[in-house]
């Protein structure tokens, strides 16, 4: 079992920049593809980007490459979501996922979920 926990999210003008993190517990964090997922209101849930468990391999949702940047940290078992240049569209709650599934692909079946972090884009 794996245990997540986001922390970062907040409220951020258009433009602005967040960076969120996830700590990971519980069973060896290294193994894991871990990913950032997003839901705003209305829609359903949405892949954002996703690491491999030796950081080589990203793949990104095309509406945030450039933008978006993921990292982590396997001695802290700590993955982050650096985001520059916030739209009002990204507006959503922001769920940190791992897998044990190796990463192939812009895409990602979790096998454990965060809770969730808030961000708020105002225009």
């Amino acid at each position: 079992q794996v245990q997540l926990v986001e922390s970062g999210g907040g409220l951020v003008q258009a433009g602005g920049s967040l960076k969120l993190s996830c700590a990971a517990s519980g069973r060896t964090f290294s193994p894991y593809t871990m990913g950032w997922f997003r839901q705003a209101p209305g829609k359903e849930r949405e892949f954002v980007v996703a690491i491999s468990w030796s950081g080589d391999t990203i793949y990104y949702t095309d509406s945030v490459k450039g933008r978006f940047t993921i990292s982590r940290d396997n001695a802290k078992n700590t993955v982050y979501l650096q985001m520059n240049s916030l739209k009002p569209e990204d507006t959503a709650v922001y769920y940190c996922a791992a897998a044990r599934r190796l990463l192939s692909g812009p895409k990602m079946e979790p096998n454990y979920w965060g809770q969730g972090t808030q961000v708020t884009v105002s225009s």
